[in-house]
């Protein structure tokens, strides 16, 4: 079974499955080559977490699904 989702790169693609993954109950590890790009990744994610819930498409509680991600250089 799988426990940990590891994504390479924190671009439009990296950052988006990294965000279905910890929706869907997964551990999550994004990694990239500068700090700078994951940052920019986790901002992304963030800001998508919120307009699904602005929209009513997830709950606060489910914006949660951040905690599940962490991310290395």
């Amino acid at each position: 079974m799988i426990e940990i989702v590891g994504v390479i790169g924190a671009g439009t693609m990296g950052n988006g499955i990294a965000q279905v993954a910890a929706r869907s109950g997964f551990d999550v590890v994004m990694r990239d080559v500068a700090d700078e790009f994951l940052a920019r990744g986790m901002t992304a994610i963030d800001k998508s977490l919120q307009r699904d819930v602005d929209k009513e498409r997830l709950g606060a509680e489910e914006k949660q699904a951040k905690r599940r991600l962490t991310w290395a250089r």
